[in-house]
C-alpha cells in the first residue's frame, strides 16, 4: 500500500521532523516579513503583460480572415490565456497576493477566464487538494477521479481506456477541472444527486453563460465579416491553454518520485509531518524566469505545497533553502526536465491502465508510488541498507544517511550484476 508512516518511510525520527519543520517555519516568516514593494510591483506588471497580450490579439484578431493576422493573434491570446490562468488566476486566489489588501487582487474578488466558478475551485482545490495532498482517497485531484494513478486504487475495466480518457482531459482540461470542483461543491452544499436547481448548479451555469458566451458569441460577433475565423482562434487559444495547464499539473504530480499516502498516516500527522508529505509527494520540474512565469511558478510544486499562499516570485529563492534542507536530512528533491517528468506521467497512465496481474512491481515498491515497506524487503538489505538502519550520522564524512542514501542502495541492488 501507500506510505503509512512517513517517519519510517523518510528515515526521520519524530525529533527530525520537528527540526525540519521548525526550518521551514522560519522560511515562511522571512518570506512574509520581506514581502513588499518588488513583490507588488512584480504581480501588477505581470497583470499589465497579461492585458496587454489580450488585447493585442483581439486587435489582431480583427483580420483573422487573413492567415498571418490569424496566428498572430491567436498566438497573443492563447499566451494571454495562459498567464492569467497559471501565474494570476491559479496564485491569486491562493490568496498569494491577499497582503496587499488591494481589492482588484485579492483570493475573494478575483474570477478567472474560465469554465469553472472560482469559488468552486477554491473550496475544491485550496482546501481538499492542498490538505490532503495524494492521500489515496482524500485528494480528489489523485488522477481527477477518472485516471488511476496508484497502485493502490483497485483496477477496473474501464481503466483500459484510460489512454483515451486522458487524451479527452488534457484537450478539455478547462472542463474536468471545472467538473470536478462542480462536485465538491455540490457534495459541500448537501445537495441531492440530479438536483439540478442547486447552488452550485446555478453558480456553474452563470459562469459557463458567461464565459461561453464571451468566447464564442461577443468576440468573434465584435469582429464582423471576421466572427468565423475569430471563433476558431478563440477556440484554439483555449486549447493551448488546456494542454499546457494539463502538462504542468500532471509534471507536479504524477512522476516517479511523487509518493502516495494512506488515510492512517493523514489521522495521526502532526504539522510539520504535513510540511514533509507535501515535499515528499510533490515533484518540480526544470525552468527559467520565463518558464517560470507561464508555468505560474508551478515548476516549484515542491515549494508551492509547502508554501501554497506565498508569492509564487519568490519560490525560486525558497527553492534553493529547500534544495539546502533536503540536502541537510538527506531527502529526496525530485526534479527534472518538463519532458522527462511528463514522460514518466504518461508512463504511469499507460501502465495502470493494465490489470495489476500484467505488472511486476508492487505498491509497495514501483516506481510510481511505494512505501516504507521496500525497506523491509530482506532481498535489498545489503550492506549499504544495513548502514541506512544502524546509523543517522555517516562516521567518515559526518553527513546524515537517510531516505536519498537508502534509496540509492535499493537501486543499486536491483542493477544486474557484471560478470568478471
Amino acid at each position: 500500500m501507500a506510505i503509512t508512516d512517513i517517519k519510517e518511510f523518510s528515515h526521520l525520527t519524530a525529533a527530525d521532523v520537528e527540526a525540519l519543520g521548525r526550518e521551514l517555519d522560519q522560511i515562511r516568516l522571512d518570506i512574509e516579513d520581506s514581502r513588499g514593494i518588488r513583490d507588488a510591483r512584480y504581480i501588477r506588471r505581470v497583470i499589465r503583460v497579461q492585458r496587454a497580450l489580450e488585447l493585442g490579439g483581439r486587435m489582431a484578431l480583427f483580420g483573422s480572415r487573413y492567415r498571418p493576422a490569424w496566428l498572430a493573434g491567436t498566438a497573443l491570446l492563447s499566451l494571454s490565456k495562459i498567464i492569467e490562468n497559471m501565474e494570476l488566476g491559479h496564485n491569486v486566489m491562493h490568496g498569494q497576493w491577499d497582503w496587499m489588501n488591494d481589492p482588484e487582487i485579492h483570493s475573494c474578488s478575483w474570477e478567472w477566464d474560465q469554465t469553472g466558478p472560482s469559488e468552486h475551485w477554491k473550496r475544491a482545490h485550496n482546501y481538499q487538494h492542498h490538505t490532503y495532498t495524494n492521500v489515496v482517497g482524500m485528494d480528489d485531484d489523485l488522477g481527477f477521479g477518472i485516471l488511476r494513478m496508484t497502485r493502490d486504487e483497485p483496477w477496473k475495466p474501464i481503466n483500459l481506456l484510460q489512454p483515451i480518457a486522458n487524451v479527452v482531459l488534457a484537450a478539455t482540461f478547462e472542463w474536468g477541472i471545472a467538473l470536478h470542483d462542480l462536485t465538491a461543491a455540490s457534495k459541500l452544499e448537501g445537495s441531492a444527486k440530479g438536483q439540478l436547481n442547486s447552488q452550485a448548479n446555478k453558480d456553474f451555469a452563470r459562469k459557463i453563460f458567461h464565459q461561453v458566451g464571451k468566447d464564442f458569441i461577443l468576440f468573434p460577433a465584435l469582429t464582423g465579416p471576421a466572427w468565423k475565423s475569430t471563433l476558431t482562434a478563440n477556440a484554439t487559444a483555449n486549447l493551448v491553454r488546456n494542454l499546457w495547464a494539463y502538462v504542468v499539473i500532471f509534471c507536479g504530480h504524477f512522476p516517479d518520485g511523487a509518493e502516495k499516502f494512506t488515510v492512517a498516516e493523514f489521522e495521526q500527522e502532526t504539522r510539520h509531518e504535513w510540511y514533509l508529505r507535501q515535499m515528499l509527494g510533490s515533484a518540480n520540474f526544470n525552468s527559467g524566469k520565463l518558464m517560470g512565469l507561464m508555468s505560474g511558478n508551478l515548476s516549484y510544486q515542491i515549494e508551492h505545497h509547502v508554501f501554497p499562499d506565498l508569492p509564487s516570485n519568490r519560490y525560486p529563492e525558497i527553492a534553493v533553502k529547500m534544495r539546502a534542507l533536503c540536502e541537510k536530512f538527506d531527502l529526496p528533491y525530485t526534479t527534472g526536465s518538463l519532458f522527462k517528468q511528463y514522460v514518466l506521467a504518461l508512463r504511469t497512465i499507460h501502465k495502470l491502465a493494465l490489470p495489476d496481474k500484467w505488472l511486476i512491481a508492487t505498491s509497495d515498491h514501483a516506481p510510481e508510488t511505494s512505501s516504507e515497506l521496500r525497506f523491509r524487503e530482506s532481498g535489498f538489505k545489503d550492506a549499504a541498507m544495513a548502514m541506512v538502519e544502524d546509523l543517522r550520522t555517516d562516521p567518515v564524512t559526518g553527513k546524515r544517511v537517510g531516505l536519498l542514501t537508502a534509496l540509492k542502495s535499493q537501486a543499486r541492488s536491483r542493477m544486474p550484476k557484471r560478470k568478471k
